[in-house]
């Protein structure tokens, strides 16, 4: 992997570590309740949005490896660009439905 790469899939890997321990223990009901929580949430998985469409950029072989990248950068785009209307809904089920496999993907591709 190169450089630039590894540094940004560092920083999507530690964003959705942040995510993972804002939200272990919580309900939709609690996240849903919760204005800073869901800030929190939202602006981590912009992060991780951003770093990866970085690594599509500079190393497509690697972004290669990841799957779901179109869609994750598209999640990201969602929550900037439609933030007057972003489903708490969507986002906790990105939370509980592929943040775990995320998490796995970007440690893989961390210590390949």
């Amino acid at each position: 992997m190169r450089p630039e790469a590894n540094k940004y899939v560092w920083d999507a890997f530690h964003a959705a570590e942040r995510i993972a321990r804002f939200t272990d223990g919580k309900t939709f009901v609690s996240y849903q309740a919760d204005e800073l929580l869901r800030s929190a949430v939202e602006r981590q998985f912009e992060i991780v949005g951003e770093a990866l469409s970085h690594v599509r950029r500079v190393d497509p072989i690697t972004a290669a490896s990841i799957p779901e990248l179109p869609s994750i950068i598209a999640f990201r785009n969602i929550l900037i660009h439609g933030y007057a209307s972003v489903d708490d809904k969507l986002v906790w089920g990105v939370v509980e439905g592929r943040l775990a496999s995320l998490r796995d993907v970007l440690d893989r591709v961390l210590k390949e």
